[in-house]
């Protein structure tokens, strides 16, 4: 029986991971839980889980992590508040099930470091996807990694109507429901921006071959592509909850945790190239990601704070990566990464762009 303790219990990954728990009892034992501020829901979940442990908060999580006895530390917290518990996990030797890919980002030499091989599981329906398409072949042997994207609410839209475009209309995903952070960064493919970052830091493959293809029916999650000119594809319908069973027990799978695909009725799968004039993230996520360091930090707090600027009505959607390159390019890094360097350059990333936003 894995022993799992879920960060994050109160969101959407905690909630779905709860009920593959839920469905398999004699399979995963819940030993902790966090939430961000749900006290009522975490109290319920505790009380149907029968957990003693819990938290609220960040930093609370942390504390939960280097106290219990888990084998699986499923790390569902939403933004870079997450880093400390990633760190925490890695450092007590737990299988990281990493939902919360803005620690790996921001962390970036700070986590893969002290992680072992195999250690970090993604969670991420695309990396998820990745890994297991990686388990066919060996590193020397993959040319190139596929992200899919949906291509989100605006798929199509040229930047001039971006530029009209509402907070309720960028919120209007097509798949997933998600919180108000990760559907705005869906429609502005800042997701697929970080998950480009994430899948560089996870495989060890170069920017130069990640490649991101719109992929508007969400069926297949990404790809890899191998010399030889074979590629794998992992397909199935958009369901969290499969990726998330297989963070808590890689790399076995558990049977129903989601419907198979339909085989008995025509479908139609289409590809498409991302419009990167009109949708300009994933090109300066990738020279983020080269140019290392803070840099990654100060993309990704720069963008939280165009993002909430934009629920606000202070500034339009095309305005959020424009705040997000300004922020980016009048950054300095200042010495070697450390968990100060990277408070400090969030704190320089949010400040700066609020004086971009103000003069917007």
């Amino acid at each position: 029986m894995r022993r799992v303790l879920i960060l994050g219990s109160t969101g959407s990954i905690g909630t779905q991971a709860l009920d593959v728990i839920r469905a398999h009892p004699t399979r995963f034992e819940v030993v902790g839980l966090s939430a961000n501020a749900n006290r009522e829901l975490l109290a319920a979940q505790a009380g149907e889980f029968d957990v003693d442990d819990t938290a609220v908060g960040a930093t609370e999580a942390e504390q939960l992590v280097r106290s219990v006895d888990a084998d699986v530390v499923l790390n569902g917290i939403t933004g870079s508040v997450g880093l400390g518990p990633t760190l925490a996990a890695l450092e007590m030797g737990r299988t990281l099930a990493l939902a919360n890919k803005e620690s790996l980002i921001v962390g970036g030499d700070l986590v893969t470091r002290i992680a072992a091989p195999g250690q970090i599981v993604p969670v991420d329906s695309e990396h998820s996807a990745i890994a297991q398409a990686l388990r066919s072949g060996v590193k020397r042997e993959v040319r190139r990694l596929v992200l899919t994207a949906s291509g989100g609410p605006f798929r199509g839209w040229s930047r001039a109507s971006l530029a009209k475009a509402t907070p309720a209309q960028a919120l209007a995903h097509p798949t997933w429901n998600m919180g108000n952070v990760v559907t705005t960064n869906s429609a502005t493919l800042v997701n697929k921006g970080l998950e480009v970052i994430e899948a560089h830091l996870l495989f060890d493959v170069p920017y130069e071959r990640i490649d991101v293809v719109v992929h508007p029916q969400s069926i297949v999650h990404s790809m890899v592509e191998y010399i030889d000119g074979s590629t794998l594809a992992q397909a199935s319908p958009p369901d969290m909850r499969l990726p998330i069973s297989l963070g808590l027990d890689w790399p076995h799978r558990v049977s129903g945790v989601g419907e198979p695909l339909d085989w008995t009725v025509p479908q139609n799968w289409t590809f498409e190239p991302l419009d990167s004039d009109a949708f300009p993230a994933v090109d300066l996520a990738k020279t983020v990601g080269r140019a290392g360091g803070t840099y990654p930090a100060v993309f990704n707090a720069a963008n939280e704070q165009a993002v909430a600027a934009f629920h606000d009505g202070r500034i339009g959607f095309v305005d959020i990566l424009d705040t997000v390159r300004r922020v980016v390019d009048a950054h300095e890094p200042q010495g070697e990464l450390t968990l100060e360097s990277l408070a400090d350059a969030e704190t320089f990333a949010r400040a700066h762009a609020d004086r971009v936003i103000a003069a917007t």
